[in-house]
């Protein structure tokens, strides 16, 4: 299974990042790729075993997904890893659930950099993959740097 990277330096100090990343009523402003979806719902169980869900809608009502995954684990500020609920591969190992992400944050001297990693699927292009969660990590970046 092929790995996709994307980053971005978000102008904001690591806390209100973390803080910004992590909790439901900041996740619902930012977790689409275009101003035509939105994330109408979001839980977030931050701890090892925990689970994140986020319901994902088209505005115009045409179809909508929840995006969920168990967190595998967790550095305050600096990691979060989980896998995601989507039917895993032939490819992943035993006892995985689906792909895996990692995000790294670290600081830098504009602020935070995040580098996203994740498995990719095979029903859509890798690039397609790559431009769909870099534009949500850029819709992150500008409401994390709206403080």
């Amino acid at each position: 299974m092929n790995a996709i990277t994307i980053q971005t330096i978000v102008n904001s100090p690591v806390d209100v990042v973390w803080e910004r990343w992590n909790k439901p009523e900041h996740i619902e402003r930012w977790a689409f790729a275009s101003d035509d979806w939105e994330a109408l719902n979001a839980e977030n169980d931050l701890r090892v075993g925990g689970t994140l869900k986020t319901t994902m809608a088209a505005r115009d009502k045409s179809a909508s997904f929840d995006f969920t995954g168990v967190y595998t684990a967790l550095k305050e500020h600096e990691l979060i890893e989980y896998n995601m609920d989507d039917p895993p591969s032939h490819e992943a190992t035993e006892g995985q659930r689906g792909r895996h992400v990692k995000i790294e944050f670290s600081s830098v001297p504009e602020g935070v950099k995040i580098v996203e990693t994740f498995d990719a699927e095979t029903e859509n292009s890798e690039e397609m993959q790559r431009s769909g969660w870099q534009a949500i990590l850029d819709n992150f970046k500008k409401h994390a740097e709206s403080i």
